[in-house]
């Protein structure tokens, strides 16, 4: 924990960027009603029934010190997507010496060499 509280004090520097990475899962909803448009002297109306379509994944990255943060959903959280997700900070990175991932402990994460 030290490290991590260490890495957060550290100044911005875009060679060096800070990425907070974490996923969200969310149940997918269908309208069982199709809502109704505003009209004049009426407002918009939308049923609160719903009808469950299963559940999804949102990866979300945070580079809190330079303002930017990106977020992917995918069907699920699977390696194969984290691996994705991560994949894409790198790449919007791609000038960077070295990425500081902090990530928390997904059961799912690969090993990479170890």
């Amino acid at each position: 924990m030290e490290d991590i509280l260490e890495l957060y004090e550290k100044p911005y520097d875009p060679q060096e960027p800070v990425v907070c990475f974490d996923e969200k899962p969310v149940v997918l909803h269908a309208e069982v009603r199709p809502p109704r448009p505003a009209q004049p002297g009426c407002l918009a109306k939308r049923d609160s029934e719903y009808q469950r379509r299963g559940t999804a994944n949102v990866f979300c990255a945070v580079e809190p010190k330079a303002g930017r943060h990106f977020t992917r959903p995918s069907p699920n959280r699977s390696a194969k997507e984290f691996a994705k997700a991560v994949e894409q900070i790198a790449k919007s990175h791609h000038g960077a010496q070295a990425i500081h991932l902090v990530v928390d402990n997904l059961n799912q994460l690969p090993c990479f060499g170890v």
